[in-house]
């Protein structure tokens, strides 16, 4: 769908603040904030489309904000380096104001980690991609942003979804390989230790029945460790593990034609999410798969309102619907547009076939 494309990358450029921090939604009062996970994949959807000034603003803006906090960092280095437990002023938030501003709620989940190796990540293949040296602030706050994963990666933490936070996440674990690897790249600094741990826990911890679980010490699937292979190739997609995992991510959270997070989720029901719809396209077309992949994100496009407007999810083959109406009385009505769906559409489109 040639109009969604171009809508969504007008809603992006439209929304993206003047500091650069691209906003999750605007219009979900709970969602006007930034957050390093959702704005390193839309940063990386706009390096796809050929917008690489609003993927470079979004880089200094998080560059900048990571920088404020160094005494911070060093600090949570030291604490996790001895072994004492970090108090919640000791980790860096999860979410900012559009001017890089910490958001002061005690009650928000801040410990995530994965968000932060998503940003090395995505701030890697920015420079790559247009043949750049990272240096400069970037570069201090990359060096910054790394060692602090390095410290910190065995840690239980929040998942991506600011849930479990008792737990170890596989997808959290990949999103910091794959930002400690282009850390590598693009500071000539090995991270060998680091990487051949969390290799080591993801085969040895992260596997029940020949498939991959959504936390140690379960027995779920979660649909977010589709990206332990794409993007972050933490694991081969050939590998049988990583296969059976597609394979039960596609049989046990697809009752419709959309992807549910996991099987007990109830945020707003627990319905089908546009953004990770378009993901396991992604990850389909990235395989090959052209057919399948061109199947979910048909899905993806007809979610769009009359504006081509994505929403977060769809209340749809949810879960449990008593908790629909408890979090539109909570919150409002479910998020749209939500600047990652958009990312992710164009992504999974943009993305070239292996």
């Amino acid at each position: 769908m040639t109009d969604l494309r171009a809508r969504s990358i007008e809603i992006i450029l439209t929304a993206q603040a003047p500091s650069g921090a691209y906003p999750a939604c605007l219009e979900f009062p709970t969602y006007r904030y930034s957050w390093f996970r959702d704005g390193s994949f839309i940063a990386y959807a706009m390096d796809l489309v050929g917008e690489h000034d609003s993927a470079r603003q979004f880089h200094q803006w998080a560059a900048a904000a990571i920088i404020r906090r160094a005494d911070l960092v060093e600090r949570a280095v030291g604490k996790a380096r001895a072994g004492r437990p970090l108090e919640l002023r000791d980790v860096l938030h999860t979410r900012y104001g559009l001017e890089g501003e910490p958001v002061e709620d005690g009650d928000w989940p801040n410990f995530q980690l994965d968000g932060f190796g998503t940003w090395l990540w995505a701030l890697g293949d920015h420079h790559r991609r247009n043949g750049t040296e990272v240096k400069g602030p970037l570069r201090a706050a990359a060096d910054l942003t790394a060692l602090y994963l390095a410290a910190l990666w065995r840690l239980p933490c929040y998942d991506c979804w600011e849930e479990f936070p008792d737990r170890v996440h596989p997808h959290t674990l990949a999103a910091i390989a794959a930002g400690m690897r282009a850390h590598q790249e693009m500071a000539s600094i090995e991270h060998t230790h680091e990487l051949e741990g969390i290799a080591r826990c993801l085969y040895e911890d992260a596997l029940v029945d020949g498939a991959f679980i959504k936390s140690l010490g379960t027995r779920d699937v979660d649909a977010s460790l589709v990206g332990l292979t794409t993007p972050y190739d933490a694991i081969d997609a050939l590998d049988p593990r990583m296969e059976a995992t597609i394979d039960l991510i596609e049989r046990k959270l697809m009752n419709g034609g959309g992807v549910r997070r996991y099987s007990t989720d109830t945020y707003y029901g627990g319905g089908e999410w546009v953004l990770l719809t378009a993901w396991l396209a992604w990850h389909h077309r990235r395989q090959g798969n052209d057919t399948r992949a061109e199947q979910l994100l048909h899905w993806v496009e007809e979610q769009a309102d009359d504006e081509y407007r994505l929403p977060e999810q769809v209340p749809s083959s949810l879960n449990d619907p008593a908790y629909y109406q408890v979090w539109v009385e909570r919150w409002g009505e479910i998020a749209r547009p939500l600047l990652w769906s958009h990312a992710m559409y164009l992504i999974a489109g943009e993305s070239p076939f292996l």
